[in-house]
């Protein structure tokens, strides 16, 4: 039974417009806000539930969401305070759209809608962990839209820094769980459907992959019209859903239109063992723009600024730790040029600015797809060739002894009002005729005397021997998988796959052989195990390994018995 919402709290420069939403400890109220106009949501604590620690965890949230006011995906809070009847209040964003709950339970999100929001939200939960900030209640209704039609995280209710203390959880016999899905009161607050299964341990110890979990539960809900560990027809109580979770039982999206692709990567973020997902919501975002890749869309920005600048610190003070993302140098082979026909003019590549500054031309994502112009190609002066049988006169330049490039034509300038040069005398013009001829005769004698004594060798072009190969390419050749050990038990086969080849930011993927309709599965620990074995028959894996986005040529068939 719902209970009635509390009294709208009287507000100096707020006037109350009507009642958005209750929660366990709080309604939500719309107001028009004087100056500057707009119209907030305000959060008010119940009067009925200011304990010391409920009024602490008010404020915490509101110091919370604070701190991730500036994300473009976070609900913004603009203040907060104390009603003149005590009840403590904060001031937010109000997003005018529907919850992405009310939006799944009216039909099923189309795949891209998914991806974006995916991406989008991503982004928003890496910000709340690099700033040390468990969400622990990511599910549809706490995403909001609004309205430019954005998601935007809220309820940071039950939200804690990464190295705080858990509460202590109420049993999973407990009436609260059984009745409405999720716990209240003393327990730590979740919603089971979303929740991963270590939250129903005894003493649970969360971590950021345990939101990675709840996000690609979300997204799955988006597009099934229902929770993923929701099987209709049958008993979805909360004891039913918690024992699904913890089997990693999914229930099967029957949706034709989503990619096996992102099915692969939702299902990796719902891993019931939290080793085997996603270490992180950025690895899962990424993973999400490879699909929407794969799709052919251009793939939604991640926006993580406390993130990079993190990363950037790290790089540069090289802390040295393990878990830290590295960049490693590549090394660039340029085509080298073929030789100019003609004398060109100087060319750059499109959208790089003319004078070869690089650090002049935009920066792109390490994601995107960088497009390389050619290498420039400059115009280098050529000695004239000879002219044979007539003779040609140049007049001397007046000033400048710097030989002008051939491609540059000089054209007299006719409106400079410069006097045209004295005319040159008939004695002159005959003298310069017997000059010439005889020079030319003198020419033509000298170039047949070469052309006797020294014949040409062979017709073919000179090619000028390739310099040394750099040490290393853009994209190596990846190597093909060793298989160490296949062992079996209880219709499990197991494969131990050597790592040792492996370098930084290679992944190994795996996929049965025969069974082309499952999802490739990556093997984080070089271990894999595949169910399903029959005595008597082979079983067969296919392993890649992929690096730099490029898989095995030859992949390993590893095969129990051997």
């Amino acid at each position: 039974m719902r209970r009635a919402p509390s009294t709208p709290p009287e507000l100096p420069g707020y006037t109350f417009v009507k009642l958005l939403g209750s929660g366990g400890f709080s309604d939500v109220f719309l107001y028009d806000q004087h100056l500057p106009k707009r119209r907030v949501a305000v959060k008010v604590l119940l009067t009925e539930d200011l304990a010391p620690a409920t009024r602490a965890s008010f404020v915490a949230e509101a110091n919370l969401m604070a701190q991730l006011s500036a994300h473009p995906y976070i609900v913004s809070i603009f203040h907060a305070d104390v009603a003149s009847d005590d009840r403590p209040y904060f001031v937010m964003e109000y997003c005018s759209g529907p919850s992405l709950a009310e939006r799944y339970k009216s039909a099923a999100l189309a795949v891209t809608d998914v991806l974006r929001v995916g991406i989008r939200v991503s982004g928003a939960v890496a910000t709340a962990h690099g700033a040390g900030i468990l969400h622990r209640d990511i599910k549809p209704a706490n995403i909001l839209t609004n309205d430019y039609g954005w998601p935007a995280l809220t309820d940071f209710g039950i939200s804690s820094a990464l190295d705080d203390e858990i509460p202590l959880h109420t049993s999973s016999r407990s009436p609260q769980i059984e009745e409405s899905g999720s716990t209240t009161g003393a327990s730590i607050g979740m919603s089971v459907p979303w929740s991963p299964p270590e939250m129903f341990e005894d003493d649970p110890n969360p971590d950021v992959r345990a939101d990675v979990f709840s996000l690609a539960a979300t997204l799955y809900t988006l597009l099934a019209g229902h929770t993923p560990f929701e099987v209709r027809g049958r008993s979805n109580g909360a004891l039913d859903l918690m024992g699904r979770i913890e089997r990693g039982l999914i229930t099967p999206l029957t949706r034709t239109d989503v990619p096996a692709s992102l099915l692969a990567v939702l299902r990796k973020g719902m891993a019931s063992r939290r080793e085997d997902r996603f270490a992180s919501a950025l690895d899962l975002a990424r993973a999400l723009q490879r699909v929407e890749l794969e799709l052919g869309y251009a793939p939604t920005t991640v926006d993580v600024p406390n993130l990079a600048v993190d990363d950037v610190a790290r790089t540069a003070n090289d802390s040295g730790d393990e878990d830290a993302t590295r960049a490693r140098g590549v090394a660039t082979i340029e085509a080298q040029p073929a030789a100019p026909t003609a004398p060109t003019a100087s060319m750059a590549p499109i959208g790089q600015p003319a004078s070869g500054d690089i650090s002049a031309a935009p920066a792109l994502g390490a994601d995107e797809t960088q497009l390389r112009g050619a290498p420039q190609q400059v115009a280098q002066p050529q000695e004239p060739e000879p002219v044979f049988g007539e003779t040609v006169v140049r007049r001397k330049p007046a000033a400048s002894s710097t030989p002008s490039s051939p491609s540059t034509v000089e054209q007299p300038n006719a409106g400079s009002g410069s006097a045209p040069p004295p005319p040159v005398s008939r004695r002159r013009r005959v003298l310069a005729w017997v000059v010439g001829g005889a020079a030319a005769a003198v020419a033509l004698a000298v170039v047949l005397a070469l052309a006797v004594t020294n014949p040409p060798a062979s017709e073919e072009p000179t090619v000028a021997a390739p310099s040394a190969a750099p040490t290393s390419a853009i994209v190596e050749s990846v190597p093909t998988p060793t298989l160490i050990s296949a062992s079996e038990s209880d219709g499990t086969v197991t494969f131990t796959i050597d790592m040792a080849p492996l370098e930084e930011g290679d992944r190994v993927i795996w996929q049965r052989v025969g069974r082309d309709s499952e999802p490739v599965t990556q093997s984080d620990e070089g271990v894999i195990a595949v169910d399903g074995y029959v005595a008597g028959a082979t079983l067969c894996a296919d392993v890649r390994i992929v690096r730099a986005g490029i898989e095995s040529a030859n992949p390993l068939e590893a095969c129990f018995p051997q």
